[in-house]
């Protein structure tokens, strides 16, 4: 028996006796000293000094410093910039942050044209497992909801955003279950609601584990249904400005026909997510396929600044094995409902609930100091016991609340019902991004930014449930403030007269790079 086969064998023989086990929560000095050792966030090498721009000065990892020092595809290109389209608002980005800002300005009265990189809803959105987190139990409150965000965002969140994001929870909550959202349901017909990583009192609403590929459904279809005009496959790659700091619209690309169509737009909302396919220090990732950082670099060279845009979420429990579902999102929410983590002893190191950059920090420490346990394809991890679940609440609980976990594995003959499986920290999401207001809007005026694309919100570590709360709460104050705007302002001047100036900043500052952003789609060609 080889010692992946003799690990596991420790954690099946050692489940009925765990079923009650309690272990210790971290102290705040214990939690602090754990992450700061352990966390990619604090590993120096790295990271990278900004040479240019808004945040020069300030660092970021180098796979986020070579985009953001990047030079555009336009730059000393003669590009037509007679419009193709002219509308109120552009929304730049198709998942949830995106769709629900163009329902909140088509319901304003706005004409709004909404561009995606890949398919409308192909997003990180849909792969959103665990749930919502919202305030909407009796003992429960907004107050409570900001604490636990705080708490979990180590006192680093912009507290005005915060603030918002907790107040309007319920609202939009009634919002999503008033335009079809399906939650999951008590017997007595109440929300259910489940606990998180983190937070002092259970607040998830949920759909089984597949919460976001439920609000995206509904989302889509209303988006459908309003016939607002989605160009898909037609990516955006460059801002246009009026030179005088105003953005006044954006290039995009047809991916079928390498055309280019120009958009003027009286206010722009980028919502192009996250950044986890930039792979950042070589971990796999939880992120679909177009999640490269694109608004970072256009805003960034736009003159746009940043906030937080060194630290990153890396998610305690992404899968290892087999080899083809390295970085698949195991939800935290299995977690909530019992599951142990377990080294190769057997032995459990971390209370499973603590917050997500504790939970990843304390894996990458036992697999770092020779306790974890190697896969076939000398990948490192620590098992998750999720038979436990069905052990402590019942026979059928795995099938019935997580059937997508179930369904997965069992593609690779694995049954999560009767064995635990092997995970590792996926990059998950982007802590940081574009600084905005409370109406989202950035530096650069009537330029707009919604979802995991900004920053400021969720601090230096976003609870789980907070995420989904976001797209929904500033993707409808982005659409409502980007329509409001649209009504006082007239359409600007078409230029990329902000491009010359960031060029001669990058010659000033000696960078030599030959990096083209945004990058679109990440490179997985083998050169050697």
């Amino acid at each position: 028996m080889g010692k992946m086969e003799t690990s596991k064998k420790r954690v099946d023989d050692s489940r009925l006796s765990r079923k009650n086990e309690d272990m210790p929560r971290l102290s705040p000095e214990e939690k602090d000293a754990l992450v700061h050792r352990y966390h990619p966030d604090y590993k120096d090498e790295a990271y990278a000094e900004i040479r240019i721009g808004a945040n020069k000065g300030e660092r970021t990892v180098h796979e986020v410093a070579r985009l953001l020092e990047g030079e555009s595809p336009f730059f000393e290109k003669s590009v037509p910039l007679s419009p193709t389209h002219q509308v109120d608002v552009l929304i730049v980005g198709g998942g949830g942050a995106g769709a629900t800002a163009a329902l909140a300005a088509k319901a304003a009265g706005a004409s709004v044209l909404m561009s995606t990189k890949l398919r409308l809803g192909d997003s990180n959105t849909v792969m959103a497992e665990g749930g919502m987190q919202v305030a909407v139990a009796p003992e429960d409150s907004p107050v409570r909801h900001f604490v636990d965000s705080l708490k979990g965002g180590q006192m680093a969140n912009d507290r005005t955003l915060l603030r918002t994001l907790v107040e309007e929870g319920p609202s939009v909550a009634k919002w999503l279950i008033d335009i079809g959202v399906l939650f999951d349901r008590e017997g007595d017909g109440n929300l259910s609601l489940r606990a998180g990583g983190g937070s002092s009192l259970p607040r998830l609403l949920r759909c089984k584990d597949y919460t976001g590929l439920e609000l995206m459904r509904v989302l889509k279809d209303c988006v459908l249904n309003e016939e607002i005009n989605v160009l898909e496959f037609s990516p955006v790659l460059e801002l246009l400005t009026d030179g005088e700091g105003t953005c006044t619209g954006a290039i995009l690309k047809n991916l079928d026909t390498g055309k280019l169509i120009v958009v003027q737009a009286k206010t722009v909302i980028l919502a192009t997510g996250g950044i986890g396919r930039l792979h950042i220090q070589g971990f796999p990732t939880s992120n679909h396929y177009g999640a490269t950082g694109d608004a970072l670099s256009m805003s960034y060279r736009a003159g746009a600044v940043l906030t937080l845009q060194d630290t990153f979420q890396y998610h305690p429990t992404g899968s290892v094995f087999p080899e083809a579902m390295a970085g698949l999102l195991v939800t935290e929410a299995i977690r909530s409902a019992g599951a142990h983590l377990l080294n190769i002893h057997g032995e459990r190191f971390v209370y499973e609930l603590e917050t997500r950059d504790a939970v990843a920090s304390a894996v990458i420490r036992e697999c770092q100091e020779g306790r974890g346990v190697e896969t076939p394809a000398g990948r490192k991890g620590v098992w998750l016991d999720m038979p436990l679940v069905d052990l402590m609440n019942g026979e059928g609980t795995l099938k019935n609340r997580f059937p997508n976990m179930v369904r997965q594995f069992s593609r690779y003959e694995i049954n999560i019902q009767k064995e635990p499986v092997l995970i590792y920290p996926t990059l998950h999401y982007q802590n940081g991004g574009v600084k905005i207001n409370v109406d989202c809007e950035s530096s650069i005026k009537n330029l707009f930014v919604a979802g995991e694309a900004s920053g400021g919100i969720h601090g230096r570590n976003r609870l789980m449930g907070n995420s989904l709360l976001d797209i929904v709460v500033y993707g409808k104050r982005s659409g409502n403030a980007a329509s409001r705007r649209a009504e006082e302002a007239a359409h600007g001047k078409l230029t990329l007269d902000h491009l010359k100036i960031f060029h001669e900043a990058r010659k000033a500052a000696g960078v030599m790079s030959e990096t083209i952003s945004p990058l679109l789609f990440p490179d997985y060609v083998n050169k050697n």
